[in-house]
């Protein structure tokens, strides 16, 4: 089977994209390729071919140009399946199906819900236009071979409009995390990894912490960048140690090193039936975790006692919780071998893998019994 994956807006070694996919299906296939549109240049990683059409200018382009292009590409590698992973591509499946190929949508978020929380996007306009693009997506995914969703709520929206469709949780790699035993040599710390953005309580954060000897492990890029500034100036900030963007390993170092993983999401649309990766990677490297009080999470959180979980707006229920329990040594020891054992058992990516390839399988056979008919 001849694969390829298709993305303009992901870079090339995007975690769920290539190291979890793309490496997965190789494996087992032995023939996957992906394109980007980083400007990086083409080359072979881990046995899997990258070709790079170029980086687009602006948005505009990418919509447009880049788009097109990336179909011009993917028509001349000749695939069996084509999976592609942002909705502008949408409007290439017909095309890449007329080769004979199956195709692949690979729903990463809820994006209608995620519209409703854009700041680019004026307040008075985002209903309708999360309306106009549900629609559009709805449409396009119908005629999709085959729907893969990060979610069993994104799984269940698909499965109303295409049947195809399974979820591939983004959950960890276990043999990426380092589990760390080591609570005596502890700071008192707790740590947030990911992407800076004021829907995921950096600001509580530094509020909860401004007048506590707790110090904030901090990794990742900010969003918009206006958000370092105000972070920055905060009163709370003299207790941050910030690493900046890091790898594997330097998450590794600041997980070993924190009492607590901080996933204090705002109550929106989107982030109440998430995922998010982070908290399933706290949980791998034995770190309890505080998180947003949402049903789903509490019936994770809760469920295995691998955590707290607050009303994220509430900077004093952080706080007083935060000092309750972050010099209880045996208590933090005890929800992190619960967080460890849970992702061993339940949500880990050799579980979803299994998924993944089985739908490939059975696409694959569907396809080909639909052209010999």
């Amino acid at each position: 089977m001849k694969i390829c994956h298709i993305t303009t807006v992901h870079p090339r070694f995007d975690v769920r994209i290539f190291h979890k996919e793309c490496q997965s299906l190789n494996n087992e296939f032995k023939d996957v390729s992906l394109i980007v549109a980083d400007g990086l240049g083409d080359t072979v990683s881990n046995h899997i071919k990258i070709y790079d059409i170029g980086k687009a200018k602006g948005r505009k382009e990418r919509f447009v140009k880049t788009v097109n292009i990336a179909l011009k590409k993917a028509l001349s590698i000749k695939a069996d399946v084509y999976h592609i992973h942002d909705p502008e591509l949408l409007r290439i499946i017909k095309k890449l199906k007329k080769s004979g190929a199956a195709v692949i949508y690979d729903a990463h978020e809820d994006l209608p819900r995620q519209i409703l929380n854009k700041p680019y996007i004026p307040k008075s306009l985002r209903n309708f236009i999360s309306l106009i693009i549900e629609k559009y997506e709805n449409r396009k995914a119908k005629i999709a071979n085959g729907i893969i969703a990060a979610t069993p709520h994104i799984r269940d929206r698909f499965l109303k409009i295409n049947p195809n469709t399974t979820d591939v949780n983004n959950f960890p790699k276990i043999d990426d995390i380092v589990y760390n035993d080591n609570w005596d040599e502890r700071e008192l710390a707790i740590a947030y990894i990911g992407g800076i953005f004021k829907t995921r309580g950096i600001l509580e954060t530094l509020e909860a912490i401004k007048d506590s000897n707790i110090k904030l492990l901090l990794a990742g890029k900010f969003s918009p960048e206006t958000l370092e500034a105000e972070s920055r100036n905060h009163s709370g900030w003299k207790n941050v140690i910030y690493f900046g963007f890091l790898d594997r390993n330097g998450i590794n170092d600041i997980l070993k090193q924190a009492r607590i993983g901080m996933v204090i999401l705002e109550n929106t649309p989107s982030y109440i039936v998430s995922l998010p990766v982070k908290m399933f990677e706290y949980m791998a490297a034995g770190l309890p975790v505080m998180a947003s009080d949402f049903d789903l999470w509490k019936n994770i959180v809760e469920a295995e006692n691998c955590g707290i979980c607050v009303n994220q707006k509430d900077v004093n229920e952080i706080n007083q919780k935060l000092n309750q329990i972050i010099t209880n040594t045996e208590l933090l020891k005890e929800m992190g071998r619960n967080g460890r054992n849970a992702v061993i058992n339940k949500y880990n990516w050799s579980i979803e893998e299994k998924k993944l390839i089985s739908f490939y399988k059975n696409l694959m056979k569907n396809n080909n019994e639909d052209i010999a008919d």
